[in-house]
């Protein structure tokens, strides 16, 4: 074929048009753009409208605002940069700004500023609005959590440990001062011996080594401890300081970040083989229905066991209202919880830890949870059927605050019998421990768990909230929060959530 044969398609890039197009014609009808702009024309921002004070420079409109940035994070623009850039590139960004350039820092100030604490009012009408459509049931849900990773150093950290760990040391060499000014000294600190040398603190330090250096100040003292003595006075007060300030902020933790101190540093999933490693972070605890986020709230604990309270708690202030049934994995399992189901009245399809084994079918007649128990004379049975009577009571107390009662059987006599190498390695009599309540929760939830309808519960799990999370950070990116502080954090969840949610509904 000759060259005068090829034919191309018109090209005038300067020609002019004597009826320029509109964006809106650019725009497909099915558009995503335009369930994001239809769905937040339709919300109440009555809250986030009381924000704006009035008088001074006029302020974009914040309607306008918040489609930008949940359209945003809807199609995987986190950083208030790309967004400036958006808005003056992209044609979809462009409609909805209605031609406006917001520029990256008044963006990022309505992030961080103007959406605190409405965020979630914004979040409950769009899932209010998905109800209304029958998208989504507030009454059933799946809950579960996942860890993301903060915006902060991974190698500035402080350890509770660590912290416990100086101050012990510092307990100890303070009372070894002591006793070493006291052999030379007697006469000097007579009547001066502290109480105690714990629980130590900045005036205490400073009123002990004050002491101890003024009784060695006229004695021959080996150089090293004259030494000791003059660090310890120029510099344990400020340190006692400094680790109570870091307790202060640790609260009922055990470590965070420098560079944002409301993150814990927790073990994330880095790959499909789970070899991870430790990294500031918050928990983002979830609740779906058919894919679609329900409710949501950002934790600094590292498990999911102590979240479900608040996390309820949550879904009652947005809807008036708890769940009538709730499924979540065996992280959820503990006696708090399942009481608190209980009393909440919603129908909970919860494992417990050791659940999936048991359905492994793996025999177990040596797990004390596997004894037969005679309710009459109460006592467990041994796997060699010789009874283990009630030996005493004692109370635990959860880091929660919750109270549990555990009881102690011991049996009678295991020395000579023939399975004790297998039963167990501890000296004399074998001794376990019972939480009766849990006992009988879990009696009960693994009633509900093997029933008809809960296999169902269970297998629909799997199938509605964990695919949520691997769409949020494998096919859209979001691995690690954007913004400081578990108040700004919280607006980016918010913005996931709405965003996976808008997402889902145009797709």
């Amino acid at each position: 074929m000759g060259k005068n044969n090829i034919h191309f398609k018109a090209y005038e890039q300067g020609q002019t048009m004597a009826f320029p197009p509109t964006l809106e014609e650019l725009i497909d009808k099915a558009h995503p753009v335009r369930v994001v702009s239809k769905i937040i024309d339709e919300l109440d921002l009555e809250p986030l409208m009381r924000k704006y004070k009035g008088g001074g420079t006029s302020s974009f409109h914040p309607r306008m605002m918040l489609k930008i940035i949940v359209y945003s994070y809807l199609n995987n623009v986190y950083s208030s940069r790309k967004m400036e850039s958006a808005v003056k590139e992209n044609i979809h960004f462009m409609w909805l700004s209605g031609m406006s350039r917001p520029d990256h820092n008044t963006l990022n100030r309505f992030r961080s500023d103007r959406l605190k604490g409405v965020v979630k009012h914004i979040f409950g009408k769009v899932v209010e609005l998905l109800v209304a459509s029958e998208h989504v049931s507030l009454q059933q849900v799946y809950t579960d959590g996942t860890k993301i990773e903060a915006s902060a150093n991974r190698y500035t950290f402080v350890w509770g440990k660590s912290i416990s760990t100086n101050k012990e040391k510092m307990e100890s060499q303070l009372k070894e001062l002591w006793d070493y000014a006291e052999g030379i000294a007697r006469e000097e600190l007579r009547d001066k011996t502290p109480t105690t040398f714990a629980p130590i603190s900045p005036e205490h330090i400073k009123e002990t080594v004050g002491k101890i250096d003024e009784a060695l100040r006229d004695k021959v003292v080996d150089k090293k401890i004259k030494q000791k003595v003059n660090y310890a006075k120029k510099n344990w007060p400020d340190n006692v300081a400094k680790y109570q300030q870091q307790e202060q902020i640790l609260g009922d933790r055990g470590s965070y970040s420098k560079t944002d101190t409301d993150a814990t540093f927790m073990r994330m999933k880095e790959d499909h083989m789970k070899n991870g490693q430790l990294k500031p972070g918050y928990n983002l605890q979830i609740s779906t229905s058919n894919q679609y986020i329900v409710n949501y709230s950002i934790h600094q604990t590292t498990n999911d066991v102590n979240t479900l309270k608040s996390h309820l708690e949550s879904h009652q202030e947005l809807y008036g209202a708890l769940p009538e049934i709730l499924t979540a994995d065996a992280g959820y399992g503990s006696e708090e919880n399942f009481e608190l189901m209980e009393k909440l009245d919603i129908e909970g399809y919860v494992k417990y830890t050791s659940f999936d084994k048991e359905q492994q079918g793996k025999d177990q007649p040596f797990k004390s949870e596997n004894f037969h128990y005679n309710q009459e004379l109460d006592c467990f049975y041994c796997p060699m059927g010789q009874p283990m009577i009630r030996v005493r009571d004692s109370k635990k107390v959860t880091t929660t605050g919750f109270e549990q009662e555990v009881i102690y059987y011991q049996a009678q006599r295991c020395s000579g019998c023939p399975l004790i190498a297998a039963c167990h390695s501890a000296k004399g009599n074998r001794t376990i421990e019972v939480n009766h309540r849990l006992r009988n929760y879990k009696i009960k939830m693994r009633q509900k768990l093997t029933s008809e309808e809960g296999v169902q519960f269970r297998k629909k799990r799997c199938a509605d909230v964990e695919p949520v999370f691997g769409n949020i950070k494998n096919n859209h990116g979001f691995k690690r929060f954007n913004l400081r502080g578990i108040e700004k954090v919280d607006i980016e969840a918010g913005l996931l959530a709405i965003a996976q949610n808008l997402r889902k509904r145009a797709a």
